[in-house]
């Protein structure tokens, strides 16, 4: 029976993710920064981690806790809108060290056992505004742009033991808490000069009419992404993230 850890599995992708390992027989090894076992089914199967990427000993305690695993998943992430002009530096650092630096440190201290074992997968999921520039974003797209080419560079070198890494670029998902999570770190967006701009961004983001990406979508490209061998190397997982990705061509 396989393993796989998920990181940021408190709700959105990552709760999603999580469900759909259990539910084809995984052993998943769910962590959030405040642990939390009533979002998920009771399992067997399932073990509730306290992580905070961001924090190095807090990444030891959890992969010394997890022990051997198959699969990596690094979903934990947030974004915040804001002007570039405007987002305070200490706020561009914040997002990087979660989304960017605390991404490589986790992979970091999960691949000496992938390499050792000559077998893994590493997943990382940016997002497809990597592919595609949007405004009030700068920092977030540049973060997960980063992962990006992180993430391409390091499957060359894992190549040679057998390990993958694999990249899952979700697109825009209203359903999820992305954008209540992103709340207290918006600044700006009442400036006068950029007021009308931040009210036809956020009126775009609210249409449902157009296409989105669902949780189940993130699921389902990240299993494709750990159990297929001959998987992309980008996976684009939601119906507006595959239009866009098509349009990069």
């Amino acid at each position: 029976m396989k393993t796989v850890l998920i990181t940021g599995c408190s709700s959105g992708f990552g709760l999603e993710i999580a469900r759909y390992f259990l539910a084809r027989d995984w052993q998943v090894v769910a962590t959030m920064r405040t642990p939390r076992t009533d979002v998920l089914p009771p399992s067997e199967r399932l073990r509730v981690l306290a992580l905070d990427v961001t924090d190095p000993e807090s990444i030891r305690k959890a992969v010394e806790a997890a022990g051997p695993i198959d699969v990596l998943v690094n979903n934990a992430g947030f974004g915040a809108a804001s002007p570039a002009e405007l987002v305070p530096l200490a706020t561009v650092r914040e997002i990087f060290e979660t989304n960017t630096f605390g991404t490589i440190a986790l992979t970091q201290a999960v691949l000496p056992q992938f390499r050792q074992r000559k077998a893994g997968v590493v997943v990382n999921v940016t997002s497809s505004v990597t592919l595609k520039a949007l405004p009030l974003i700068a920092a977030y797209r540049a973060s997960k742009a980063a992962v990006n080419a992180f993430t391409e560079s390091m499957a060359l070198e894992l190549e040679q033991f057998g390990v993958r890494a694999r990249l899952v670029l979700p697109g825009r998902a209203p359903d999820t808490r992305f954008a209540e999570n992103a709340h207290a770190h918006m600044h700006g967006l009442d400036h006068e000069a950029y007021a009308g701009l931040v009210k036809d961004v956020f009126a775009q983001f609210q249409d449902t009419s157009t296409p989105i990406t669902r949780a189940q979508d993130v699921a389902e490209a990240v299993w494709r992404a750990a159990t297929g061998p001959s998987s992309p190397m980008r996976i684009p997982a939601g119906a507006d993230a595959q239009a866009w990705a098509a349009e990069v061509r």
